[in-house]
């Protein structure tokens, strides 16, 4: 279960890294931003943050990425994967911190392709969205939704 920790404008929940993580990450992002009276932006910050933590579970976590482990290498994190929102004025930022330090590649999608459009999907339902290189280890992958109105 992820572990969740709030204060008013701030949740972060770790997540544990398999393909449910996206789900879970849907499910608090729906709760966060209902408790914030922000429904509005449940729609899009769902998918965003979906889209954002698949990369995350797909290539920041896959056995290709990973470290070659030693003897003495530790155990992986139970939550590899971290999402956390921040609502300051006029926006919501969702992020996404993983352990690789491997930059998102947005790709093109053939029109027959079954994936490839996460980046493209995450670019026109955000205001912006980059990364940067976590200050130890991975990256963290973020992007802002604009509050609707005048809640700011």
């Amino acid at each position: 279960m992820p572990r969740d920790e709030s204060l008013d404008g701030f949740a972060a929940c770790g997540l544990g890294g398999c393909p449910r993580s996206a789900g879970q990450a849907r499910r608090f992002v729906r709760a966060t931003l209902t408790s914030w009276a922000l429904p509005s932006l449940v729609p899009d910050m769902t998918l965003v943050v979906s889209e954002l933590v698949t990369n995350a579970v797909q290539h920041a976590l896959s056995p290709s990425s990973a470290p070659p482990s030693s003897p003495s290498s530790s155990p992986p994190p139970e939550h590899p994967v971290w999402l956390g929102l921040f609502r300051y004025p006029g926006v919501v930022v969702c992020a996404v911190s993983d352990p690789s330090p491997e930059p998102p590649r947005p790709r093109d999608a053939g029109d027959a392709a079954g994936s490839g459009r996460g980046l493209a999907l995450v670019g026109a339902l955000s205001e912006s969205w980059s990364w940067d290189r976590a200050p130890v280890r991975g990256k963290t992958v973020w992007a802002t939704l604009s509050l609707p109105g005048d809640s700011a």
